[in-house]
């Protein structure tokens, strides 16, 4: 797989659970990449998903989603 299409493979797994209703909850960065925990909640539902994040540009861009998810929660 291309370099851009690991890019493009990451964006859309971080848009798909975005647009479903998951936010950030937490970022643990590290040598291997970035792991990301995304939560929905629902009323009394919970729901988590971990993803991995290896590409650099794919970390910028969901650095852009947090910062605006925390413009709104201000």
């Amino acid at each position: 797989m291309s370099d851009y299409q690991q890019f493009l493979a990451e964006r859309d797994k971080i848009d798909y659970f975005i647009d479903k209703g998951f936010r950030i909850k937490n970022v643990e960065e590290n040598l291997e990449g970035a792991f990301l925990l995304l939560e929905k909640r629902g009323g009394t539902d919970k729901q988590e998903e971990a993803l991995h994040i290896k590409h650099a540009d794919s970390r910028k861009y969901f650095a852009s989603l947090l910062i605006r998810q925390l413009q709104k929660e201000n």
